[in-house]
């Protein structure tokens, strides 16, 4: 779809094992994409949250209100979480089977009409309704700490959604422009498509699907099933998000 295609088909084919690993992907396919692929806008977008991981990742003050209780795994699931963005390139660019909800924002990364911040939350729709519960079961699978609420780990994890939200309000006011930067109306119906879209249920959904994921475990057909129906709703709600502004 774009010339460059090739060159960010290669800036993702290493897995990364650090957070800096995954920010310096990140800022590479940030540099490679123009501002005319709406890619760009979700990769901007979530760089910036890793970003935000990272500084807090590294808080070294047991005291700071702001420090996780358990930062490696905090840092374990990033890292795997971007694995699968990072995968859905890789499967989109090369002619793989790529899930539904990613496929829905490549297929029309090159749309004018659509605007930036729809391309941004239209990413993280993906990446967070249908990659979010995979990444967790593969963290608590790797650190053998099985997803439950009321744990260290799920306070941490619920503990970054004032900070997502937070980015994700200032991304709205930065990314309200078309594609390729014209300013939308004042009003418009994208206005009650935004409001509609919340960071902080999206991710206690997810961890809500990594606690049924887990216990599927031993019934690979059922989850199986399962992970398909949850691909096939998160693709729709990734086709509403990109419906063109008039």
């Amino acid at each position: 779809m774009f010339p460059y295609d090739t060159a960010l088909l290669t800036a993702v084919e290493t897995t990364p094992q650090t957070i800096p690993d995954v920010v310096r992907m990140l800022q590479n396919i940030e540099s490679i994409c123009v501002d005319g692929d709406g890619l760009k806008w979700f990769n901007w977008l979530y760089l910036e949250v890793t970003q935000a991981v990272e500084a807090r990742v590294s808080l070294a003050d047991p005291a700071n209100p702001s420090r996780f209780a358990d930062p490696r795994w905090i840092a374990t699931l990033d890292v795997t979480f971007a694995s699968y963005y990072f995968a859905a390139i890789q499967s989109s660019l090369s002619g793989a089977a790529t899930p539904g909800c990613w496929q829905a924002l490549f297929a029309v990364r090159n749309q004018p009409s659509i605007a930036r911040i729809q391309f941004a939350l239209a990413g993280m729709n993906a990446h967070i309704n249908h990659d979010l519960p995979q990444a967790v079961v593969a963290t608590c699978r790797a650190t053998s700490i099985p997803p439950q609420h009321g744990t260290t780990q799920y306070n941490d994890y619920s503990a970054l959604n004032s900070t997502l939200d937070s980015l994700i309000e200032a991304a709205k006011m930065t990314l309200r422009l078309r594609l390729l930067g014209d300013a939308l109306p004042p009003v418009s119906s994208l206005d009650n498509t935004l409001a509609a879209w919340s960071v902080g249920a999206a991710r206690e959904a997810a961890w809500n699907n990594a606690e049924l994921l887990w216990h599927l475990t031993d019934a690979p057909i059922i989850s199986s099933a399962f992970l398909d129906t949850l691909d096939g709703l998160t693709a729709l709600a990734s086709k509403t998000l990109l419906v063109p502004v008039p």
